[in-house]
């Protein structure tokens, strides 16, 4: 009878294990784009905006502003894919250099760019999806 209390507690330990350590397809989904992301940046973007977020100085903006992300995330990847010019506000800063296109980053590469800079940096907006990216992409030539 003992054994069998022990079978029993056993069981629902293991099974309470598995069910908190599952992750949705959609925690699994934002993990892969996130860490695709942060090589994507590293590889794209580092060079200006800094290993931190940083930007460089007065040239480039840096990534930290939390408002400025939120607020303009359905235009992130139209600023990655075809750039940016004329002057920008952040953190109350004006910045007024040129950002290049980014022409050759598939929407992919875009999506994972965009969950890195958008849940790191103090930024927090959550899983920015594939179907997304393309739906702004596709907003900005109509």
């Amino acid at each position: 009878m003992r054994n069998n209390w022990i079978y029993i507690i056993l069981a629902i330990l293991t099974f309470s294990i598995l069910v908190l350590s599952c992750q949705s397809n959609e925690e699994i989904e934002h993990a892969h784009y996130y860490i695709n992301g942060k090589t994507a940046y590293e590889t794209h973007c580092q060079n200006c905006h800094g290993s931190k977020g940083e930007g460089l100085g007065l040239l480039y903006p840096p990534l930290t502003d939390t408002a400025y992300i939120a607020k303009n995330q359905n235009k992130l990847a139209r600023i990655i894919k075809y750039g940016m010019s004329g002057e920008v506000v952040i953190n109350g800063q004006t910045y007024n250099e040129e950002m290049p296109a980014e022409t050759h980053l598939s929407p992919i590469e875009i999506a994972y760019i965009i969950n890195y800079i958008g849940n790191s940096f103090g930024n927090e907006i959550g899983h920015y999806t594939l179907q997304q990216v393309q739906q702004d992409l596709t907003n900005a030539t109509n």
